[in-house]
């Protein structure tokens, strides 16, 4: 394949105009990792890499939940490497190149390899240079992005993503997943306050989706008794689209929406990571935020959607059992999930009476993690709020939960709760003159 056609297959990728590149800036170790890259779609990468370091940054990149989806495939060697594996080899639909040649030689070993891209393959190249020429030489060159080493993993991730969603659109919908770190410790009722709140203080739309089949209270503590949910669509998900996704969701208020558990125990209800998935992303694409309500239980399926939400939400109550529990949870999402933000953990019925517990403090230390929300213990509203198919600030708007219920809600959105402050009287007299 030539250079020109190289180019021309590759240059729709580029998000500037090769005029502008002199103005961009280089992305280099002193940027910040982002942790805002869309997952990207079913595609081969092949990374040919000449040091440890980038290597590495690959490597852990090919394991995060974003590219989940994308084959991808580490080797060692460089442009070299690279010229020999596709001679004889089609190529993929993105090869990551990393080079510690000098502009010259650079150039010379990407128009060897143009000989053997096929067209519609992107290239996203790796060097030690910091040089705006070269920079554009490579543009021309049909070169999708050139990234300044040392980089990271989320750099990488990132270059991926721009290069395989569409700026323009929409944002992908961001899935919070909520789990219990025990059977009966409030997480559901945490997961429908919480995706309320936000639904309101943020208006935006939000879907609530019942993992739990059988025993899923979306229905109840909405009031609401839809005929169709989310069983229908994991049934079949292959069929699910914007319009049945339509019909099957339950419209609760102006912005939320819930995606009801059948609740029968007529069936069982053999769930596959795969279905979850089909099913979820067709959610995400609809709406801004999803909540999903996992049920206390451990299936593959489970854990696929806890691994590869965007942010998770973990509620326990101070006791022995949540505690560890809890820790086991913590320590898994941090081993697998080294790109996201820490778990966020909600201490639940805090201060019941009679009850020993384990402070918030020492519950905080055992797990190295911070409280994002501690629930104090108030049977009579969460009790009226249950019977009365009520949210907590609709039954008491003064209950000392709706502040922490809120704040939580307001941090999984990334926004912060602007206060306005009323005029002193200096201020009010000023205002009279």
């Amino acid at each position: 394949m030539s250079n020109t056609a190289l180019s021309s297959t590759l240059a729709s990728a580029l998000a500037g105009d090769i005029e502008d590149a002199a103005d961009m800036a280089f992305t280099d170790a002193t940027s910040p990792v982002q942790a805002n890259a869309r997952p990207v779609p079913r595609i081969s990468i092949q990374a040919f890499c000449e040091t440890a370091d980038v290597a590495g940054a690959a490597q852990v990149a090919a394991d995060d939940r974003r590219l989940a989806k994308a084959h991808v495939a580490i080797n060692m060697g460089g442009c070299d490497a690279a010229g020999h594996h596709f001679a004889s080899n089609p190529t993929p639909n993105l090869i990551i190149l990393e080079s510690l040649a000098k502009r010259a030689e650079l150039l010379a070993e990407l128009d060897r390899l143009a000989e053997h891209c096929d067209a519609g393959t992107k290239v996203i190249i790796v060097g030690h240079l910091n040089d705006v020429t070269l920079y554009r030489d490579l543009l021309k060159r049909g070169v999708s992005e050139y990234l300044v080493a040392p980089v990271t993993a989320g750099q990488l991730m990132e270059s991926i993503s721009n290069l395989y969603n569409n700026p323009e659109t929409d944002p992908v919908g961001h899935v919070h997943a909520y789990i219990g770190a025990k059977g009966g410790c409030g997480s559901s009722t945490i997961c429908h306050n919480a995706a309320w709140m936000m639904s309101e203080a943020l208006k935006s739309n939000v879907v609530v989706a019942d993992m739990d089949l059988a025993f899923g209270t979306t229905g109840l503590d909405f009031n609401q008794d839809p005929m169709q949910g989310i069983g229908d669509a994991l049934a079949t998900p292959e069929r699910l689209d914007e319009v049945l996704l339509d019909r099957l969701l339950t419209k609760c208020s102006e912005h939320l929406s819930i995606f009801a558990a059948p609740v029968t125990l007529e069936r069982s209800y053999d769930i596959t990571p795969e279905s979850c998935e089909s099913v979820l992303d067709v959610v995400r694409q609809n709406v801004p935020f999803v909540a999903i309500d996992l049920p206390h239980t451990w299936m593959a399926w489970t854990k696929t959607v806890l691994l590869r939400a965007d942010e998770v939400i973990i509620t326990a109550a101070p006791d022995l059992a949540n505690l560890r529990n809890a820790k086991n949870i913590v320590d898994l999402l941090r081993q697998t999930r080294r790109n996201d933000s820490l778990p966020h953990l909600v201490l639940n019925t805090v201060g019941m009476p009679k009850r020993p517990e384990i402070a918030v403090k020492e519950f905080e230390a055992a797990l190295d993690l911070k409280a994002a929300a501690v629930i104090e213990f108030d049977i009579e509203t969460f009790g009226q709020a249950a019977n009365n198919g009520q949210m907590i600030v609709e039954t008491n708007a003064k209950a000392k939960s709706v502040p922490a219920l809120r704040q939580l809600a307001l941090a999984l959105a990334h926004r912060e709760e602007r206060i306005e402050k009323k005029p002193g009287l200096l201020e009010r007299l000023k205002l009279k003159r």
